[in-house]
């Protein structure tokens, strides 16, 4: 296996590295698309990603890596086992090339075994072999729309389901979607646009000091790779672990009703179409404030998780810019939290059913 560039190495572009940290401390975000100029790391940041992820445990002897955990995703043939143990495996990388059709992207039924032998006989694809891992896309803009739509829709639902005449196969499919294009070679239309959660515009960093450093760090790692990881190693190790922790406490972050109404009014001030741009700012919200430690959303999150939802979903004008800068977000979170109600302090959904299960307890 060649070395990997270290995630921690790589110079600049804070935006897009924490758009891909978000995703890996809660994969349920729904992916992220970087857009940009060739050379400026889109797909040296999604490959060294995929090594800061913890191991996975796994069904022993599962092809697609079930989840011995969670009973309720495994696929057709894990249900039938009598018995299950389970093993760690590396987090999958899979890069999916352009040219991927159907069948290779959802795998295939051998009907002709099934109705001669009565055997289900299932060949797994890429879907299986990203199953808990990233599955990375570059040129994602030059893929077969109907793939990506293949695609999208197995990252929402977390699930493969293969049928054909009259049989069926399913195995789950949750994986970190990483998809990079170049703008100049063609957009995505803007229903798949809108189906990647955050969206980053990268493009190459004018600092002089800046080019420098990566001008050295890529010569040293070229001359010696693994030396090279060998001293990023701690800082790499650091990373990992932290988001290791903030997977674990995600699940306890909490927001309020008025953290709803902010990120609510804050996307229909900026005309955003559609519903899923505020599920996401709460699902990255809430990503950033486990990754910082903490167990309750701010108005710092919401900015930060809005900054990345909103570039490919505000609606603009030939001349208009989409760009909405961090301090412009977090100035008007802070006016409409401002301008809040009484009635806005509510507990949130979420919060009540805590609440209640607090009160039933002795």
């Amino acid at each position: 296996m060649p070395t990997i560039y270290p995630f921690t190495a790589i110079v600049g572009q804070e935006r897009m590295k924490r758009a891909l940290i978000l995703n890996a401390v809660y994969p349920q975000i729904g992916g992220v698309l970087i857009r940009g100029e060739r050379g400026t790391a889109k797909s040296t940041a999604a490959r060294a990603l995929a090594e800061l992820l913890p191991r996975v445990k796994v069904i022993k002897g599962c092809r697609f890596g079930c989840d011995p955990d969670r009973p309720a995703t495994w696929c057709t043939e894990c249900r039938q086992r009598e018995s299950i143990e389970f093993e760690y495996r590396p987090t999958p990388f899979v890069n999916l090339p352009v040219s991927a059709t159907e069948d290779r992207v959802v795998g295939t039924l051998d009907i002709e075994k099934a109705i001669q032998k009565g055997e289900r006989h299932f060949e797994p694809g890429v879907l299986a072999a990203a199953n808990r891992g990233l599955l990375y896309i570059d040129e994602v803009n030059l893929l077969d729309d109907h793939v990506v739509d293949l695609l999208l829709d197995s990252a929402a639902m977390g699930m493969n389901i293969v049928e054909r005449e009259g049989i069926s196969f399913s195995h789950p499919a949750r994986f970190i979607l990483v998809g990079t294009m170049n703008p100049e070679e063609g957009d995505l239309r803007p229903q798949l646009l809108d189906r990647f959660a955050l969206s980053v515009d990268i493009h190459g960093i004018r600092s002089p000091q800046e080019r420098v450093f990566i001008m050295e760090r890529n010569l040293a790692f070229e001359a010696d790779p693994e030396g090279f990881r060998q001293q990023w190693l701690p800082k790499e190790q650091e990373l990992s672990r932290r988001i290791e922790r903030a997977r674990e406490l995600v699940a306890q972050v909490k927001y309020s009703r008025r953290d709803l109404l902010s990120i609510a009014a804050l996307s229909a001030s900026l005309n955003v179409d559609g519903h899923r741009a505020d599920l996401v700012i709460l699902k990255a919200a809430r990503a950033h404030a486990a990754y910082e430690g903490r167990t309750q959303i701010n108005e710092r999150d919401i900015a930060l998780a809005a900054e990345l939802a909103y570039p490919h979903r505000i609606k603009r004008g030939p001349f208009d810019q989409a760009d909405v800068s961090f301090e412009e977000l977090q100035e008007r979170i802070e006016q409409l939290q401002g301008a809040s109600t009484p009635m806005d302090e509510e507990q949130s959904p979420a919060e009540e059913t805590a609440s209640v299960e607090e009160k039933k307890k002795p």
